[in-house]
């Protein structure tokens, strides 16, 4: 469940915007904008008791990582018990959500992870925050009741149930939305599964139960997690996607093969380069089949669904919205241009520093990260700007019986020239070097060292010889040959 959506025509000098009133001094902004909304909250407090939280000081509106990596913020500064509260929609507290198409999934003979097993913050090594644990450190949760209105200048909120809410600063958390086929080419029929929460997972999981054929459409991170998933159940396993290979934003096409050579090794089948035309229902009105532009039919009985996501921008329009990448603009520090709101994770606009762009992540490390950055911002005099260095991971077959483990992960830029060493098995690396930088690195099935080394090189970018990485006999020489060129540039600073 990872993407990064970027603009790249911005130039120079974003990661110091700031969208707040010029009247604000940058470095003192946040300290002033979060005095100012207490004062005021608790003013409010008194005069009023029309709002349905008691905890007003800082409100989260969503559920998701960020919002469990907030609330671990704000305790670990003393300033969640009695002051902190939040909305969401889901019936639970935040879990780490990537386990929902990796672990959860398993066959339910292998293991297969389950709540309260991955509340956040489990998946930094982190305490696991059950709802046991929110209440104590005096966290007020309002479950399944969605924010559905916002009014800026009364501070309030809404709820889908009619419930009002009052804040003093606010961060919307409300991560992305499933894209979703429309309804009049079949995307509602029971049998279609999309997965955003632990509820769509459990309606698969009880459909895998009983499925003899599934579908998978989408060839992203979900596709690929779900197939892996549906091979571990021994089901009749078909993924159908448009583009030419797997995880076309990342993977090379030399990359993608090899994973599509495991995939179909393991029994599952691929159709490249299809477009989807309509889903087919059975006289039952269950799905049946799907049907493709070119007049083919594969038959299911439960389809998957994973073409993407959106960021979850209602009802915050107001607060501004980036046109090139989808979600609310934000600056450095996850400030909108209203004083005191804050966006941090899926849906935020942010400006990527070192890359000299805006951009939009939706990925699991920064729904943390930022979350962690906009609290301790929004708490302390902590003022330097958000410096994230995309990151992105998947693992799957790493069930009970599995012929073997997929392991990769990525960090940098993927763009430049690229050079792959290795043969998969047991491992392999791609590299992108620009201008004779290495830009960004994918390893395969690396050691933890190895794992390790992958950030301090896309961090740093060293100046790489692309022949000598080219005439490498094995992954470790070539990492070995990166990290002599980051040794060297250490030298000569």
């Amino acid at each position: 469940m990872a993407t990064v959506f970027s603009n790249p025509t911005f130039k120079h000098g974003l990661s110091l915007w700031c969208p707040q009133s010029p009247s604000l001094n940058h470095r003192t902004a946040p300290m002033a904008i979060t005095g100012f909304r207490r004062r005021r909250s608790h003013l409010h407090v008194v005069a009023s008791s029309d709002f349905a939280n008691e905890n007003r000081e800082f409100v989260i509106v969503g559920g998701g990582n960020a919002a469990g990596y907030a609330a671990r913020t704000f305790v670990e500064h003393g300033m969640a018990d009695g002051k902190l509260c939040i909305v969401c929609k889901e019936a639970v507290p935040p879990y780490e959500r990537p386990a929902l198409t990796k672990g959860y999934l398993f066959p339910l003979d292998k293991k297969p992870a389950r709540l309260p097993g991955f509340h956040t913050c489990v998946g930094t090594g982190g305490e696991r925050q059950t709802a046991e644990w929110y209440k104590e450190k005096g966290i007020e949760m309002l479950y399944e009741d969605p924010v559905t209105g916002l009014d800026i200048q009364n501070q309030t909120l809404t709820t889908n149930s009619g419930k009002r809410l009052k804040y003093g600063s606010l961060i919307i958390a409300t991560g992305a939305t499933a894209s979703r086929f429309p309804d009049s080419i079949g995307g509602k029929l029971p049998g279609i599964y999309y997965i955003r929460d632990v509820a769509d997972a459990d309606s698969l999981i009880s459909s895998l139960e009983r499925a003899k054929k599934v579908v998978v459409i989408g060839g992203g991170y979900i596709g690929m997690e779900v197939a892996a998933a549906a091979a571990g159940w021994k089901l009749d396993t078909t993924v159908i996607f448009p583009e030419n290979h797997f995880l076309s934003r990342l993977f090379t096409p030399s990359l993608a093969k090899r994973y599509e050579d495991f995939y179909q090794e393991n029994g599952v089948k691929l159709l490249k380069g299809a477009l989807v035309k309509n889903i087919e229902a059975g006289p039952d009105g269950h799905v049946a089949a799907v049907k493709l532009q070119d007049g083919t039919t594969i038959e299911a009985d439960t389809i998957v669904v994973g073409i993407g996501a959106k960021p979850a921008v209602s009802p915050f329009e107001a607060l501004g919205l980036n046109t090139n990448v989808g979600g609310i603009q934000v600056d450095g520090l996850f400030r909108t241009r209203v004083p005191g709101i804050f966006a941090v994770g899926d849906v935020a606009a942010f400006p990527l520093k070192m890359y000299d762009r805006i951009a939009r992540v939706e990925h699991v490390d920064h729904a943390r990260k930022s979350a962690q950055h906009c609290v301790k911002a929004l708490l302390s005099a902590h003022t330097h700007i958000y410096d994230y260095l995309p990151h992105f991971y998947s693992r799957v077959f790493e069930y009970e019986g599995s012929p073997r483990k997929i392991w990769w992960q990525f960090y940098g830029d993927n763009v430049g020239e690229t050079v792959e060493v290795g043969n998969f098995d047991p491992k392999i690396a791609t590299f992108w070097i620009e201008s004779g930088k290495l830009k960004g690195l994918l390893l395969e099935s690396g050691s933890p060292e190895e794992f390790q080394l992958l950030p301090r090189l896309a961090r740093s970018q060293p100046l790489v010889d692309k022949h000598k990485l080219q005439n490498a006999s094995s992954v470790e020489e070539a990492l070995q040959i990166a990290q002599s060129s980051l040794n060297a540039q250490a030298t000569t600073v």
